[in-house]
């Protein structure tokens, strides 16, 4: 069981983890986080939910379908486990090659959470279901004990997180895609990471949801060698639920798009929101690119998003909110000489060294800025509870010029945070 971690899709929206820690999840839905839409069918016409996908025109996918589909990459889903038969996944799963130590109902999701993760990454779109941005991809489901799972003997059987990402590194999966948080920071879970990382996986995790009430630094996206992802629209602002720090590193569609509603797979959400969207779209982003150049390692796939996010702030300077900016992987597909650097060189290297701080500088009244500051100790000043917004870029200006800088709005009474990356 991974003690303090949860998830939630629209049922509720905090828990009480290990030693008193609050927990959020990743995925969620709008009207105050906590309203289903009305469901879509599977069964109906393709129109009724991948016209909801919004985030496969902005991203110009049909265009890079003719470069790269994911073919021959595989992405571990560490979830709640991934349902192989539905209409888009069928084919999609190999179950059979999670090893059986930690295998315990790998394709039984008993939330639907999971489900739709692997979906959004790999999904074919048959009957009308959702359509995978890398549909080439091929799933590998692991299911780790949630908090939000209801029977303490389920949770028991699950397989342990450290376990479950050292499993994955001895295979050979790529990305290991985790649309999950906690607040707690865990030794063995951070020393599987490192594992994975020396074995050239690139781990890919949401910074969280809980952006308008504490920014609470959320684990796994927040350990060295994860790659931590932040939510935004169709237009490229960072969702307000979207959690904001120096464990940024870059950001994706997370708003308004289409996910199984609950474990019946009865029908589809069309409003769901959440940094697990932004993960598993980040995890396929990554997946293309890895296809097209299969002799990349890990650290170039990353460095290619990194170079061609869109941000109109200088790369030296990543945003509190939207890191290095939002991810374009046509960019990458559509030049073939693209030079994606030293094949041991880490792009996140200045980030996986800086360190975790929670310093608390004294309440401004009031101010707007195009950027949140820098603190003396290398960190950056945001606001619990603000919001930040971007330009008024529309889809086009969102892929082919990057979003403006997100701005920061600091409401009266609010106080201020420093995060930045955690340490080895």
């Amino acid at each position: 069981m991974v003690a303090g971690i949860s998830r939630r899709g629209g049922r509720s929206t905090s828990f009480a983890g290990r030693n008193g820690k609050r927990v959020s999840a990743v995925c969620s839905t709008l009207g105050a986080l906590a309203i289903l839409s009305a469901g879509l069918a599977p069964s109906a016409s393709a129109v009724d939910v991948q016209s909801q996908q919004w985030y496969l025109s902005a991203m110009k996918a049909e265009e890079m379908w003719k470069v790269s589909t994911g073919k021959g990459v595989k992405v571990a889903v560490v979830d709640t486990g991934v349902n192989p038969n539905t209409p888009s996944l069928k084919g999609q799963v190999l179950a059979t090659e999670v090893p059986k130590a930690v295998s315990y109902k790998a394709t039984e999701d008993y939330d639907g959470h999971g489900t739709s993760m692997a979906e959004i990454i790999a999904g074919t779109g048959a009957q009308g279901g959702l359509k995978g941005l890398a549909p080439g991809v091929k799933i590998v489901p692991y299911r780790i004990g949630m908090k939000d799972m209801g029977d303490k003997g389920e949770k028991a059987k699950a397989p342990s997180l450290p376990d479950v990402i050292r499993a994955i590194a001895e295979s050979d999966v790529k990305i290991i895609s985790m649309s999950f948080t906690e607040d707690i920071e865990r030794p063995d879970v951070f020393a599987a990471i490192k594992y994975a990382q020396s074995k050239g996986k690139l781990m890919v995790a949401g910074t969280g949801n809980d952006a308008a009430r504490d920014n609470f630094i959320g684990y796994p996206a927040a350990y060295p060698y994860v790659v931590g992802v932040a939510a935004s629209d169709e237009s490229g602002k960072v969702g307000k639920f979207s959690e904001y720090g120096n464990y940024v590193d870059l950001a994706a569609p997370g708003l308004d798009m289409p996910t199984w509603c609950d474990e019946t797979f009865r029908s589809y959400c069309d409003d769901s929101i959440g940094t697990s969207l932004a993960t598993a779209v980040t995890s396929a982003s990554a997946a293309l690119i890895w296809s097209a150049h299969p002799d990349w390692t890990a650290n170039q796939v990353l460095a290619s998003l990194i170079d061609t996010a869109g941000r109109d702030w200088a790369k030296d300077d990543p945003s509190t909110y939207l890191g290095y900016g939002l991810i374009r992987p046509r960019k990458v597909l559509e030049n073939k000489n693209f030079n994606p650097g030293a094949a041991d060189t880490d792009p996140l290297a200045k980030e996986n060294a800086a360190g975790v701080t929670g310093d608390a500088p004294a309440s401004p009244s009031a101010s707007t800025s195009s950027q949140p500051s820098k603190n003396p100790s290398g960190g950056r000043t945001s606001a619990a509870g603000s919001t930040s917004d971007s330009s008024d870029d529309n889809t086009t200006m969102w892929v082919t010029l990057g979003a403006a800088a997100a701005v920061l709005v600091i409401g009266a009474g609010a106080f201020a945070v420093v995060r930045s990356r955690r340490g080895a």
